[in-house]
Protein backbone atom coordinates (compact mmCIF):
# COMPACT_ATOMS: atom_id res chain seq x y z
CA UNK A 1 0.00 0.00 0.00
CA UNK A 2 1.18 3.68 -1.08
CA UNK A 3 -0.41 5.43 1.76
CA UNK A 4 -3.24 7.39 1.69
CA UNK A 5 -3.96 10.37 -0.41
CA UNK A 6 -6.60 12.37 0.82
CA UNK A 7 -8.29 15.05 -1.48
CA UNK A 8 -9.03 18.03 -1.03
CA UNK A 9 -12.65 18.81 0.09
CA UNK A 10 -14.07 19.35 -3.27
CA UNK A 11 -16.22 23.51 -3.73
CA UNK A 12 -18.57 24.07 -6.15
CA UNK A 13 -19.56 27.01 -8.13
CA UNK A 14 -23.19 27.37 -6.13
CA UNK A 15 -21.07 26.44 -2.95
CA UNK A 16 -22.13 23.35 -2.24
CA UNK A 17 -18.88 21.12 -0.81
CA UNK A 18 -18.16 17.62 -0.51
CA UNK A 19 -15.24 15.08 1.01
CA UNK A 20 -14.49 12.72 -2.39
CA UNK A 21 -12.36 10.02 -1.15
CA UNK A 22 -10.77 6.66 -2.84
CA UNK A 23 -8.03 4.35 -1.19
CA UNK A 24 -7.38 0.99 -0.35
CA UNK A 25 -9.00 2.00 2.78
CA UNK A 26 -12.43 3.64 1.58
CA UNK A 27 -15.79 2.69 0.52
CA UNK A 28 -14.71 2.53 -3.45
CA UNK A 29 -14.41 0.45 -5.92
CA UNK A 30 -12.02 -0.44 -6.98
CA UNK A 31 -10.13 -0.54 -3.07
CA UNK A 32 -7.28 0.55 -4.02
CA UNK A 33 -4.60 3.42 -4.55
CA UNK A 34 -4.51 3.80 -7.86
CA UNK A 35 -8.14 3.44 -9.75
CA UNK A 36 -9.63 4.75 -12.26
CA UNK A 37 -12.93 4.50 -9.66
CA UNK A 38 -16.15 3.16 -10.57
CA UNK A 39 -17.51 4.02 -7.14
CA UNK A 40 -16.31 6.15 -4.81
CA UNK A 41 -16.75 7.50 -1.02
CA UNK A 42 -18.45 10.52 -0.54
CA UNK A 43 -19.05 12.20 3.00
CA UNK A 44 -20.02 15.25 5.08
CA UNK A 45 -21.50 17.45 2.55
CA UNK A 46 -22.68 20.73 3.03
CA UNK A 47 -26.74 20.07 2.22
CA UNK A 48 -28.81 17.17 2.01
CA UNK A 49 -28.60 15.96 -1.44
CA UNK A 50 -31.21 13.92 -2.86
CA UNK A 51 -28.78 12.39 -5.65
CA UNK A 52 -27.17 10.77 -2.69
CA UNK A 53 -29.37 9.45 -0.23
CA UNK A 54 -29.73 5.89 -0.58
CA UNK A 55 -25.87 5.66 -0.33
CA UNK A 56 -25.74 7.45 3.15
CA UNK A 57 -24.31 5.53 5.78
CA UNK A 58 -26.64 7.22 8.64
CA UNK A 59 -30.06 8.83 7.04
CA UNK A 60 -31.13 10.67 9.72
CA UNK A 61 -28.12 13.23 9.45
CA UNK A 62 -27.25 13.15 6.45
CA UNK A 63 -24.60 15.84 6.79
CA UNK A 64 -22.54 14.39 8.86
CA UNK A 65 -22.64 10.84 7.74
CA UNK A 66 -20.25 9.11 4.73
CA UNK A 67 -21.76 7.57 1.38
CA UNK A 68 -20.20 4.31 0.33
CA UNK A 69 -19.74 3.20 -2.72
CA UNK A 70 -21.28 5.94 -4.80
CA UNK A 71 -21.20 5.39 -8.39
CA UNK A 72 -19.12 7.60 -10.86
CA UNK A 73 -21.92 8.78 -12.54
CA UNK A 74 -23.76 9.83 -9.79
CA UNK A 75 -20.46 11.46 -8.81
CA UNK A 76 -20.26 13.84 -11.84
CA UNK A 77 -24.03 14.35 -12.15
CA UNK A 78 -23.82 15.55 -8.97
CA UNK A 79 -21.09 18.19 -9.59
CA UNK A 80 -22.46 19.18 -12.41
CA UNK A 81 -25.72 20.01 -10.36
CA UNK A 82 -24.07 22.23 -8.38
CA UNK A 83 -22.16 23.83 -10.90
CA UNK A 84 -18.85 22.30 -11.24
CA UNK A 85 -15.52 22.13 -9.42
CA UNK A 86 -14.42 25.44 -8.08
CA UNK A 87 -11.68 23.82 -5.99
CA UNK A 88 -10.40 20.27 -5.23
CA UNK A 89 -10.18 17.47 -7.26
CA UNK A 90 -11.70 14.27 -7.88
CA UNK A 91 -10.11 10.84 -7.54
CA UNK A 92 -9.93 9.25 -11.10
CA UNK A 93 -12.73 8.38 -12.14
CA UNK A 94 -13.92 5.77 -14.89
Amino acid sequence: MKGIVRSKRIVCEDGFTVSVQASALHYCEPRNDEGPYSAVELGFPSEEEPLIVEFADEEDNLTETVYGWVPSHVVKKLMAKHGGIMEGQLPHLV
